[in-house]
């Protein structure tokens, strides 16, 4: 597996740093070397967040992701704008399209619109938005498998929360299928 280095980014309370942490676990359970760094202003919820995720083979030397990122997955106009440019030519963005109208200045990389908030109130909950945005990365990235994220999720956010693998499932099902179709 070559090295995947993504970036999570959005405001605060958008799931950006645990939709993060949640495929850093999966990839452990799967014996990958794996580093998460998150970064938040002192806001927190509003503010600006982003976590970088790299999943490898081979130990990892620094966990920064300053450019080069396989991919990023933005949630608001501002993460756009900071991390079009982290992304390596040939890479890919991953954009919630119901918060970003922007268009990249850049010709080298792919962009994956997805209506991520409005699948998400289909679903009937909008906190799902990062999991559907997380589920169009897994099948633009190849990065790990759906059945490994929901192997981390009790794992991550604890078993009181294993009642809501059904529908987080289906949050991660929607976006690899909105990806696919845009393929």
């Amino acid at each position: 597996m070559e090295t995947k280095k993504i970036c999570f980014a959005g405001f605060g309370g958008q799931g950006v740093l645990s939709v993060g942490k949640l495929l850093a676990y999966a990839a452990m359970i799967k014996d990958k070397e794996v580093s998460w760094c998150p970064s938040y202003g002192p806001e927190m919820r509003g503010g600006t967040a982003n976590c970088t995720v790299i999943i490898s083979d081979e130990p990892i030397g620094s966990p920064v992701v300053t450019k080069n990122a396989s991919s990023a997955v933005v949630m608001n106009e501002p993460s756009f704008r900071k991390f079009e440019n982290v992304v390596a030519p040939g890479g890919a963005m991953i954009i919630n399209a119901n918060l970003i109208s922007l268009k990249p200045e850049r010709t080298d990389i792919r962009t994956i619109y997805v209506p991520a908030s409005d699948i998400a109130k289909e679903l009937g909950n909008p906190k799902l938005m990062n999991m559907v945005l997380l589920g169009a990365l897994l099948e633009v990235d190849h990065t790990i498998s759906e059945e490994a994220v929901l192997e981390a999720f009790t794992k991550v956010f604890g078993e009181g929360k294993a009642k809501f693998i059904p529908v987080n499932r289906q949050a991660l099902e929607k976006g690899k299928n909105y990806a696919r179709a845009l393929a």
